[in-house]
């Protein structure tokens, strides 16, 4: 029983380093090419003052003018 749970955690935490879906440089939606062509493209991430890197959700979610 001990070794089954063991080996539960040992996948669980191996399938966590997995690759990631969407990279930086793929567009994240079909409003993308829209928003770079009119200069209103978010980035995915902001960077702090103190260097972290976090998500740019304001930016994301602002209302469309």
């Amino acid at each position: 029983m001990l070794k089954l749970f063991a080996l539960m955690i040992v996948s669980t935490l191996l399938a966590g380093c997995g690759k990631v879906l969407l990279s930086p440089k793929d567009e994240r939606s079909q409003y993308d090419r829209y928003d770079r062509v009119r200069n209103d493209y978010a980035q995915q991430f902001v960077t702090d003052e103190y260097g972290r890197q976090l998500p740019n959700v304001r930016a994301r979610l602002k209302p469309r003018d």
